[in-house]
């Protein structure tokens, strides 16, 4: 059975007291049926490391540089990230895609530096409201999943995660219906058997688009939803702990 993962992905927004009190209230309770992660700005990760190394949450970063090392002002390497012990990296997020002009290529060579350090990253996929209403969402997902999947090795699989954020359902209120987005993660899911069938059995697969503590039970019971990518939800602790709980009671 497949673990569920709740990632937060907090973007450009919180703050250190943040930070601590979200510590203090994912520390109040145990949620020993689901894995919870927290994405905070890259300047507030020593921070993360310092409240959450000795506990059951892990953390981790919203990008990393497709380079080892080298003259890249203001990137960050796979292994910077990892001397933070951070488990998890955002990879390929529709905003890094349409801000940062981020292309599959990019993308898939970020998920290489990654892997190489040690790192799991997310790899986010996804349409926006134009590619859907064309028809095209089955093509543009696949189209970005395989970019990746091809150029790496196929047990690279095991340490990869992959969140499905349809453009038009981010931070816009209006979520993918739970049955439309099992749908794409059951396609995603069949797509990566075609590279190996136990992997992908195993594969972790994330909703992310408009989640919050009123709808993520409607999703988490979907047969291929095995968790979530959260945006602004997560920048409450109140609330973010209160979908943990929602999730760890339903894996019971």
């Amino acid at each position: 059975m497949r673990t569920p993962l709740l990632v937060a992905n907090w973007k450009m927004n919180g703050d250190l007291a943040l930070l601590t009190a979200m510590q203090q209230g994912l520390s109040a309770q145990a949620y020993p049926n689901v894995e919870l992660a927290l994405c905070p700005p890259f300047v507030f990760l020593p921070q993360a490391q310092t409240l959450f190394s000795s506990t059951a949450i892990a953390y981790g970063a919203q990008d990393v540089s497709d380079k080892t090392a080298g003259a890249y002002t203001g990137q960050i390497s796979a292994q910077m990230l990892s001397q933070l012990a951070c488990t998890y990296v955002i990879i390929g997020h529709s905003e890094r895609r349409m801000y940062c002009a981020e292309t599959d290529a990019l993308i898939a060579a970020k998920c290489a530096q990654a892997q190489a350090a040690r790192l799991i990253p997310i790899l986010c996929v996804g349409e926006n409201a134009q590619q859907k209403q064309q028809g095209e969402t089955q093509d543009i997902v696949l189209s970005q999943v395989r970019a990746v999947l091809d150029s790496l090795p196929t047990e690279s699989i095991e340490q990869l995660v992959i969140a499905y954020e349809p453009i038009w359902a981010i931070g816009t209120g209006h979520a993918a219906s739970p049955i439309e987005a099992n749908a794409v993660h059951e396609l995603i899911r069949s797509c990566v058997a075609g590279y190996d069938v136990t992997l992908a059995q195993n594969l972790r697969i994330l909703y992310g688009g408009s989640v919050n503590a009123e709808n993520i039970a409607t999703f988490l019971l979907q047969a291929h939803i095995d968790g979530a990518l959260i945006g602004g939800a997560a920048l409450k602790p109140e609330v973010f702990a209160q979908m943990a709980n929602i999730a760890n009671q339903l894996s019971k």
